[in-house]
């Protein structure tokens, strides 16, 4: 009888887990809130990627105007599908956007904003992770927003999309600098 509950228990614990998982497999990421809404950016400096030509940022460039916040690298495929919508932003709507360029090599992002066009106001290396670990990125692409004061208002997991730019970032622009 022992030999039963001792198989049976790992047994009913993997179904559980499996379980879980399979339920959360298609759970929108948007739904778990980051704890850093309603919160001052974190503290943070990040220098320039080499050779881009345009400067790196810290927390002081938050102040002042709403800013978009984008965490991106060369090497994320689905950064390069919402780049297009990133350089619509630019055009459209009266915000500074700044770039995170994470866990990417200088001549990388160069290759990358050189192909797509660069959208960003400033781009911060941040070879480490450190800045977007502070930032609570969960993997790139995420998107913030940020208001005049230095406050994160709005954050987009994954890619952005043309309904979820339309829907949700915009709106959330607009929502920040009011």
């Amino acid at each position: 009888m022992m030999r039963y509950v001792l198989f049976g228990l790992p047994l009913l614990a993997l179904i559980a887990l499996v379980s879980v998982f399979a339920f959360s497999i298609n759970r929108d990421p948007g739904l778990v809130r980051s704890v850093l809404i309603d919160k001052p950016a974190p503290s943070f400096a990040l220098a320039a990627v080499p050779g881009l030509g345009v400067p790196g940022f810290d927390t002081d460039t938050l102040k002042g105007q709403v800013s978009v916040v984008n965490v991106f690298a060369s090497w994320c495929i689905p950064c390069r599908d919402e780049h297009p919508l990133l350089m619509t932003l630019r055009d459209v709507a009266e915000v500074r956007l700044l770039g995170i360029n994470q866990n990417d090599a200088p001549e990388n992002a160069r290759a990358f904003l050189a192909e797509l066009g660069n959208p960003y106001d400033a781009v911060g290396a941040d070879r480490d992770r450190r800045v977007s670990i502070d930032w609570g990125v969960y993997g790139v692409p995420e998107t913030f927003v940020v208001d005049a004061d230095g406050i994160i208002t709005f954050k987009h997991v994954g890619p952005l999309t043309p309904e979820t730019f339309e829907t949700e970032l915009l709106p959330a622009i607009a929502k920040a600098g009011d």
